[in-house]
């Protein structure tokens, strides 16, 4: 068995009403709508988060983002309208800062990922 690809599904109350802040989240309009409760955004080669309309399930959503450079993208995100949260050291030099979606769904920037630590 070869897994293709990734899918992180993030539930939304509303697909239409989510659009514009994901749109502004990825800098970009969705990659694919495949139904009327469906959009998705390629993140890299064989990783997708897909934003869904389950009402029932809308704000309990998690999704991590790893970035080269933390201050730089959390102020590209503010030029686009976003509120990223305050930044927080973690733990060997990692740091995050969260955002929340409309539906209460919570987004983390991370710089300082890295496979081994």
């Amino acid at each position: 068995m070869a897994f293709t690809n990734v899918l992180a599904v993030l539930p939304v109350a509303d697909v239409e009403a989510s659009r514009p802040w994901f749109t502004a989240l990825f800098g970009r309009p969705e990659d694919n709508n495949p139904m009327p409760s469906l959009i998705e955004w390629q993140v890299l080669p064989g990783a997708w988060l897909q934003v869904f309309g389950d009402a029932g399930r809308a704000g309990s959503g998690l999704f991590n983002l790893a970035v080269d450079d933390l201050d730089a993208t959390l102020a590209e995100l503010r030029a686009r309208g976003l509120e990223p949260g305050e930044v927080v050291e973690a733990n060997k030099g990692v740091r995050l800062s969260a955002l929340t979606d409309p539906d209460g769904n919570t987004i983390t920037v991370i710089g300082g990922f890295r496979v081994q630590y």
